[in-house]
C-alpha cells in the first residue's frame, strides 16, 4: 500500500501494518475511509472487516479491499463481512482516487445526516428536561420498546425504530406552551386542541429526515386508540402502526409508575391492573397488553419498575 500513499495528497494518511494496528488506530483517530491490503501479517482482510463493523461508531466508515484478480475467493469473503468494495490489482491512480473520493463523500452525507439527528435527540431531552419529574421518561420508555420488540421478534429495523421513538415520540410539544403543559387544572377544549397538535408537529419536525422515515408513524400516532377515539387520525385496531401501539402501552406503563402534581407512582401491580381494565374498555390493544405483562417477573410489586433493553 506504501506506494499509493504519494497519489492522496488531499488526504492525512495514517499507514499500518498489521490489522492489530488498524483497529487500535480508529480507537483515537477519525477516519473517513479505511484502504486494506487484503494480505496482512495477522489477519485476513475479511477478519478485519469483520472486527471493524463490530463496532458501532465504525458502522458506517467505508472499507475498501485491494486485493488480486485471481482470488475471486478473497473478494467473496471480503464483501460478505462488511467492505464496501473490493479492487482488483493493479488499479490505476486516478481510479483509485474517483472511488476514494466517492467513498468518502457518502460517509460526509451520512454524518451531517447523523448530526442532524443527534441535534433531534438533543431537542426531544430538552423537552423532557422541561418537567424535572420526567426525568428519565425518554431513556425508560426506550428501554421497555426495544425488549417488547426484541420478545416479538421483530426486525433489527423495528427495533432501532422503537428505540429512537422512545426519544423522539414527544418532539412536538416543544410548540405547547408551558402554560398547557403544566397546567395543573383541565385543559380547555381550545388547549386540548393546541395539546394534541404535539403528534402532526412532531411529526413535521422529524420528517425532512430520511433516516427517521421508520419513526413517523410512532410519533405521529402514539394517542391512537384501539376503539378509534384516539388522535390525531381516530385510527382504530390494526390501522394503528404496529410500533405506536408497542410504545403507547410502554409510554402509559411509565406514566403511571411515576409520580405526577395530579397523582402518586403506581406500584407496578397496579400499572397492570390498569392497563388491563383499559385493554377491556377498548383503549389498547389486548394482545400486545398480554404481552407486555410478560416482560415481568411474576411476583414484580416495586413501586417503579426500571427496564434495561436487552
Amino acid at each position: 500500500m506504501t506506494p499509493l500513499v504519494n497519489h492522496f495528497e488531499n488526504f492525512q494518511v495514517l499507514e499500518t501494518d498489521t490489522g492489530v494496528d488498524t483497529l487500535a488506530l480508529l480507537e483515537i483517530a477519525e477516519a473517513d475511509i479505511v484502504i486494506v491490503a487484503d494480505r496482512l501479517s495477522d489477519m485476513t482482510a475479511a477478519d478485519l472487516c469483520r472486527q471493524i463493523r463490530r463496532e458501532r461508531r465504525a458502522r458506517l466508515l467505508p472499507v475498501m479491499v485491494l486485493g488480486l484478480s485471481d482470488q475471486p475467493a478473497d473478494e467473496a469473503d471480503s464483501l460478505a463481512a462488511g467492505a464496501d468494495e473490493f479492487i482488483s490489482l493493479p488499479v490505476s491512480a486516478p481510479a483509485l482516487q474517483a472511488r476514494v473520493w466517492a467513498h468518502v463523500r457518502r460517509k460526509w452525507a451520512a454524518d451531517e445526516r447523523e448530526d442532524v439527528e443527534t441535534i433531534l435527540f438533543s431537542l426531544a431531552q430538552t423537552v423532557e428536561q422541561r418537567d424535572p419529574l420526567t426525568g428519565g421518561h425518554c431513556q425508560r420508555l426506550a428501554d421497555l420498546s426495544v425488549r417488547m420488540g426484541h420478545r416479538m421478534g421483530l426486525s433489527t429495523e423495528d427495533v432501532e425504530a422503537l428505540y429512537r421513538g422512545g426519544f423522539l415520540h414527544d418532539i412536538g410539544k416543544i410548540a405547547v406552551p408551558d402554560s398547557i403543559l403544566f397546567k395543573p387544572g383541565p385543559l380547555t377544549a381550545e388547549e386540548w386542541v393546541v395539546m394534541r397538535s404535539h403528534t402532526t408537529r412532531g411529526e413535521e419536525i422529524c420528517k425532512q429526515m430520511r433516516t427517521l422515515a421508520p419513526v413517523l408513524p410512532i410519533i405521529r400516532s402514539h394517542h391512537e386508540k384501539w376503539d378509534g377515539t384516539g388522535y390525531p387520525d381516530g385510527l382504530r385496531r390494526e390501522a394503528i402502526p404496529l410500533l405506536a401501539r408497542i410504545l403507547q402501552i410502554a409510554d402509559v406503563y411509565d406514566a403511571l409508575t411515576t409520580a405526577r402534581p395530579y397523582k402518586p407512582a403506581f406500584s407496578h401491580l397496579e400499572a397492570m391492573d390498569i392497563l388491563r381494565r383499559e385493554a377491556r374498555m377498548g383503549w389498547r390493544d389486548p394482545e400486545l397488553v398480554h404481552l407486555f405483562t410478560d416482560l415481568f417477573p411474576r411476583t414484580a410489586d416495586t413501586r417503579v419498575f426500571r427496564a434495561v433493553a436487552s
